[in-house]
């Protein structure tokens, strides 16, 4: 699929900006990020991976293993999106109440043109192997959960916006379906729709690498 960069018009050299000039401690306390001293950056975890990130010259570069996805084929979505969080991030505790990205003030724009996430296309690929489902997602630092659904997984973008996705499988009646959910504090966490589809679309296209 043709991947559309995200574009966001709310000034990004001066939100690094403002993540540069705040105290590291309450970056940290903030984002679940450690800062590196060596590195003079922050160390964060997102989707398994460790990055940093150093927002006074507006850097983000891998810091373990497996990171050229999201430094390649996904910076644009995850270039913005890091450096929304790093700016928008609080410390306070999931409500345990999930959301569909279609639920978030703007979340109507999910729904018609380049702006539709390709849950169909992660259904189709995983209708019958549920175990292919759960592998591909801890990939990338996927929680295996139970409850609901065939499969069940919660990967983290970032440490405080977990995204659950349930895979139901086909049957006689039913075709397979897929369903993505954010804790509701998202809209706290990362504070522009854009932001949470570029996070919604990057935790799809994780699901869809070979």
């Amino acid at each position: 699929m043709e991947l559309i960069p995200i574009k966001i018009d709310n000034g990004e050299e001066k939100a690094w900006g403002n993540v540069c000039g705040l105290p590291r401690k309450d970056v940290c306390r903030k984002t679940g990020a450690l800062f590196d001293e060596k590195a003079g950056a922050y160390r964060i975890k997102c989707f398994g991976r460790d990055f940093l990130v150093n927002p006074c010259e507006m850097g983000i570069k891998g810091a373990s293993d497996n990171c050229g996805l999201f430094l390649g084929k996904l910076k644009d979505f995850f270039r913005v999106a890091t450096l929304w969080y790093m700016s928008s991030a609080r410390d306070i505790p999931q409500t345990g109440r999930l959301v569909r990205p279609v639920d978030v003030k703007g979340g109507h724009r999910f729904t018609v043109g380049t702006h539709v996430l390709p849950l169909d296309a992660i259904a189709a690929r995983f209708k019958k192997d549920p175990e292919g489902f759960i592998k591909k997602g801890q990939e990338y630092g996927a929680e295996v959960l139970s409850g609901y659904g065939d499969a069940y997984i919660k990967l983290y973008p970032f440490p405080r916006v977990p995204v659950t996705m349930l895979l139901w499988l086909e049957d006689e009646e039913f075709p397979a379906k897929v369903d993505l959910f954010f804790d509701s504090t998202c809209e706290l966490q990362l504070s522009l729709s854009d932001v949470i589809w570029a996070v919604s679309m990057m935790c799809c296209l994780v699901m869809l690498e070979d």
